[in-house]
């Protein structure tokens, strides 16, 4: 059998609707959004079927994509599928990673990830920040593009999102992407597209939310994994919780290194990728990234038939 990674996807793969025909299929899907609404003190199951306009409120898309993730991984658990040699989730994907990995209990970890999108939301007013998907423009010009436009406008401006060879995402204020955008394109860049959310994730804007999170964490017990986590700050795998629970501060403020986390992994000689949640985002970057991994989206029916 191949050596495996199993990754977890973050922020933009929820849809509505989304694993109902893996409830209809597996009690387990529907017992763990049970457990989740419990934690939580709301119906989840009910908003990821019915209200779009909720689910995609950051506060309640983060629990949904965590539980999804989780539920998914339970299922696959029961399948008797072995743990993989590694794990790795982008961004928020990270702590659904350490709730598998034996780091966190879920029931912490989705408090965790629901504080995580409230103080991120409260970090920066509505309207005053913005995140642009840059493609087709070398990983060097777009950090200079943005180094430029925050010179120019003296507001906040950085990639911090390394997704693959040829898209980067870059956040801050308004004002500044706009410029940092333009200056993207005029430096090549195919396209530089608006992205629709509601906070600019990743850059120094979101510092005050680190600070609140890094409050909370002092008293949620993590673990030492059980399978070896790659982080998003410094594509390292620390078994210190100490160390793990300061990634996870340094992770809201800090760019997401996706490119070089599927590079690790391929370096640890991993051979395929099973992404573990809703959508399959991370399927199509790690073919962009390395075309020799395999990496197969396990949210389906029959994606979960084709591993048994």
């Amino acid at each position: 059998m191949s050596k495996q990674a199993w990754v977890f996807p973050g922020q933009g793969s929820q849809t509505l609707g989304m694993l109902n025909d893996l409830a209809a299929e597996y009690t387990v899907i529907q017992n763990t959004f049970g457990h989740a609404s419990d934690v939580l003190g709301y119906d989840l199951w009910d908003i990821i079927q019915n209200n779009e306009e909720k689910l995609n409120q950051t506060h309640i898309t983060q629990p949904a994509i965590l539980t999804a993730s989780y539920a998914i991984y339970k299922l696959l658990m029961e399948k008797q599928q072995s743990l993989p040699a590694f794990m790795a989730g982008h961004s928020l994907g990270e702590y659904s990673a350490l709730v598998c990995a034996g780091v966190i209990d879920f029931a912490d970890a989705l408090k965790l990830v629901e504080a995580r999108g409230q103080f991120m939301q409260q970090a920066v007013p509505a309207g005053v920040g913005a995140m642009y998907a840059i493609i087709g423009l070398d990983d060097d010009k777009v950090v200079a593009s943005c180094k430029q436009a925050q010179n120019e406008t003296s507001e906040v401006i950085a990639a911090v999102n390394f997704n693959s060879p040829g898209q980067v995402v870059i956040a801050g204020n308004k004002g500044a992407a706009e410029v940092a955008a333009n200056l993207c394109k005029e430096q090549g860049a195919k396209r530089a597209l608006p992205l629709a959310v509601s906070v600019p994730s990743h850059c120094d804007l979101m510092k005050p939310a680190a600070d609140k999170i890094a409050i909370l964490l002092k008293d949620i017990q993590f673990n030492a994994p059980n399978v070896p986590v790659v982080n998003n700050v410094d594509v390292a795998y620390p078994d210190d919780p100490i160390a793990i629970k300061q990634a996870l501060v340094e992770q809201l403020y800090s760019p997401v290194r996706w490119t070089e986390t599927v590079t690790k992994l391929a370096e640890l000689e991993v051979e395929a990728l099973l992404e573990v949640g809703p959508g399959k985002v991370l399927t199509g970057l790690t073919k962009r990234i390395d075309k020799r991994l395999s990496c197969t989206a396990i949210n389906t029916v029959d994606s979960i038939n084709s591993l048994i």
